[in-house]
């Protein structure tokens, strides 16, 4: 909601914003009493004191941040600036749809010839590469065409780097903790899908009179936070091989 109301109510903005900070730094607290205590939290801060988990866990939650975020932005501007039913723009999203399904489906070949990590940096190359042909194609061409090679170059680097993120992070922890830090993983990707909708959402509506120029600031905003997911990427160790992350995954 801070996110959503910072382009027209800053200071409503940064108070719902410190009010989500004061909760996170709430329940670290909370967690920690019960800690001193003796008692089993909820999720153990334990969790945040491994380097690689928490990499990796930075790459998965922009990779799911891009996801919605690039979803959000094509899906506006194909139906409030081209004039697409909803029907239409499913059938356009076909493409990023195509290029998960297929990397998903040689993840298996992928993971036993190359590194978590080179997959997952490769990944976001992949994913900001295709988020630069959508800019590109979609203001040099007004046909739906224009989507299809950016959407499924998207895809392609998505669904390749989805999987190795989660096999890092789960693999960081020894079968006791596989719980926990399951859970902390799929917080972290709900996380990223509501973040993802709303710093779209906000840039989009900035300059509603030139829809264009919000659409490419929107896109422009995603790759660089992209480039952040590809900076973390290349922070995880190398050694983090497909076979010995699988391993640790159930």
């Amino acid at each position: 909601m801070g996110i959503l109301k910072a382009d027209n109510a800053l200071s409503v903005s940064a108070g719902l914003i410190g009010i989500g900070i004061l909760l996170v730094v709430g329940f670290f607290l909370h967690v920690r009493r019960f800690e001193r205590a003796g008692r089993v939290p909820l999720l153990s801060t334990d969790l945040f004191r491994n380097r690689t988990s928490n990499l990796a866990l930075v790459t998965q939650n922009i990779q799911w941040l891009l996801l919605m975020g690039v979803a959000f932005v094509v899906s506006a501007f194909l139906q409030v600036v081209r004039g697409y039913n909803a029907i239409e723009t499913g059938i356009i999203f076909t493409a990023a749809t195509a290029g998960i399904l297929g990397s998903s489906l040689l993840a298996e070949r992928l993971a036993a010839r190359h590194s978590q990590r080179a997959l997952i940096m490769n990944g976001f190359v992949v994913t900001l590469g295709g988020i630069v042909v959508l800019l590109l194609l979609v203001r040099a061409w007004t046909s739906a065409w224009a989507f299809t090679p950016g959407l499924l170059l998207i895809g392609v680097g998505l669904g390749a780097m989805l999987t190795p993120s989660v096999n890092v992070v789960q693999s960081a922890f020894p079968e006791e903790q596989q719980g926990e830090i399951s859970g902390l993983s799929r917080c972290v990707s709900n996380l990223a899908s509501s973040l993802g909708t709303a710093v779209a959402g906000t840039v989009l509506v900035v300059d509603l009179a030139t829809p264009d120029r919000s659409y490419a600031a929107a896109t422009i905003v995603l790759a660089c936070i992209g480039l952040v997911g590809l900076v973390a990427s290349a922070l995880l160790p190398s050694s983090s091989s497909a076979a010995s992350s699988a391993s640790g995954t159930r």
